[in-house]
């Protein structure tokens, strides 16, 4: 029995769903388990077809699926799911206090990080070149992001990775250079805070083994 199989070759060809199905395989897999389970899901076939597929076949793809998550996505500003095309958040400043509060939920909850995503990227409604308008924010269901490529969202993490690293050093240095003792006690308390959020999102980053570097 003949089968196409598509290999993803990048990060952009993996879904959100399906890494989320992939973070959700129960614990005590052997290795051949856990490859079985990497083509059924990232291939999209079902567990009988891949059974029937050549072991060294199976060790090649599962070697650069591996091998792809060890790369480290830039941040996306854009990527379409079907006919609709979304765009992150132009800018950050305007967030409203409902938006930062259900990004602060979600960000590091996998089992619901759609929900950040929509708060991140929304559905375009108007552009110009490289600029546009994205759709105001909407507490809504977020299922249709699950069919998001992973490389935006992983790069949308090491984004906010590396720019609460820049606030927090950005902090300490103005708080080293001010002589009011209460205003520098009031920053260094503020950069423990931004340290603390740092921490969380290395920690997901180093889960997903995503170099730093």
């Amino acid at each position: 029995m003949k089968y196409a199989l598509n290999v993803p070759t990048n990060l952009n060809d993996i879904t959100l769903g399906q890494y989320q199905q992939y973070l959700k395989l129960p614990e005590g897999l052997t290795e051949n388990q856990i490859a079985l389970k990497m083509i059924t899901i990232f291939c999209n076939v079902p567990d009988k077809i891949a059974r029937h597929i050549k072991a060294s076949d199976i060790q090649t793809i599962v070697t650069k699926l591996s091998k792809m998550f060890d790369t480290t996505p830039p941040l996306k500003r854009r990527f379409k799911i079907g006919n609709v095309e979304y765009g992150f958040i132009p800018n950050l400043d305007e967030m409203s206090f409902g938006e930062y509060i259900d990004l602060d939920t979600y960000l590091g909850d996998w089992d619901n990080i759609e929900r950040a995503m929509a708060v991140l990227y929304r559905p375009i409604k108007g552009k110009y070149d490289t600029l546009y308008n994205i759709e105001e924010y909407e507490v809504k269901d977020a299922t249709v992001y699950k069919n998001m490529p992973l490389d935006a969202v992983l790069g949308s993490i090491v984004f906010f990775y590396n720019l609460g690293n820049e606030l927090c050093q950005t902090m300490i240095a103005y708080s080293h250079n001010q002589g009011d003792l209460q205003q520098k006690a009031t920053l260094e308390q503020s950069g423990v805070g931004i340290n603390q959020y740092t921490d969380w999102l290395t920690e997901i980053l180093q889960d997903l083994k995503i170099s730093l570097n």
